[in-house]
């Protein structure tokens, strides 16, 4: 058996909000013992918002600032710029936002933020939808995936929010999963370490939303990675690509159909999708040989 080493700072307390099995809250727990009792985080309305809790029942034993859906990023940036001011540069401003604030509402005030290249750590915990709303779609919301508001299947594609920000040539941006968790420790300390504007796109399983047992979060979330459907890799400045899980050890199928949301595929369908995710793998590897040059 192999064991993981991980240190518990105590920054994440137990007694919160979460349903049980959340993969969100074993997330937060990673990122904020990660970079540590110096942090000042900020939550606008999400999952997230729910877990973390506010004064005095708050789940962190940080400061923690709520603030609205659409400002999220620049709330954090006020933040940072207040406690510059203030002589506490190296303190660090964690945004914990869901894809909703982040794909869709609060898009505007991250492009601006990384735009400006504010010194802000900004993490999208990926639901792909409004999980805690009615479980809607949102732009993060994958092709053919049921949602509230998509009953027979979305019929677009789920946009890459991970090109769009390594076009705006943003310092570091990489995608993360709880299942690998000390690939996430990893870019959580180096993220921490960046000067300028720094995003994690973290997938997470929605039990409920998605249809997935309580304790099969983690399973899920590693079968995405094995799969190819959530590529582990992360951009520096907008050019050098580095893909951190380079093999696709399990067929599209295998993530497919271990949840309720894709149980109305047919098999044109599973071969569709498994033909998207290829050329995207494709695509992908294209780029990291390409910035290896």
């Amino acid at each position: 058996m192999r064991y993981i080493e991980y240190k518990d700072e105590g920054v994440f307390k137990s007694g919160h909000f979460a349903c049980a099995g959340c993969i969100e809250s074993l997330s937060i727990r990673i990122i904020v013992n990660a970079v540590g009792p110096d942090t000042v985080a900020v939550v606008p309305p999400s999952c997230g918002a729910i877990i973390c809790g506010g004064y005095p029942n708050s789940s962190l034993s940080i400061p923690t600032f709520h603030t609205t859906l659409e400002a999220a990023a620049a709330s954090a940036s006020g933040v940072k710029r207040s406690l510059v001011a203030r002589g506490k540069p190296d303190t660090t401003v964690l945004c914990l936002a869901g894809d909703g604030g982040t794909y869709d509402i609060g898009f505007q005030a991250l492009s601006s933020a990384v735009e400006r290249n504010e010194d802000i750590l900004y993490v999208c915990f990926d639901n792909e939808g409004y999980m805690n709303t009615g479980g809607q779609k949102s732009s993060s919301t994958p092709l053919q995936a049921v949602t509230g508001s998509t009953p027979a299947g979305k019929l677009t594609p789920k946009k890459n929010i991970v090109e769009i920000l390594a076009a705006h040539n943003i310092p570091y941006v990489a995608t993360c999963s709880a299942a690998h968790s000390e690939d996430f420790v990893r870019k959580v300390e180096k993220a921490k370490n960046i000067r300028g504007t720094k995003v994690l796109i973290v997938l997470i399983p929605c039990l409920a939303g998605w249809g997935v047992a309580d304790n099969a979060g983690i399973k899920v979330t590693r079968l995405a990675v094995d799969s190819g459907v959530f590529p582990l890799y992360e951009i520096e400045d907008g050019v050098k690509y580095t893909l951190n899980h380079t093999k696709k050890a399990a067929p599209v199928n295998d993530y497919l159909g271990a949840q309720k949301r894709y149980r109305h595929l047919s098999e044109q369908d599973v071969a569709a999708i498994q033909n998207g995710v290829d050329a995207e793998w494709a695509r992908l590897a294209k780029r990291v040989q390409a910035s290896a040059e």
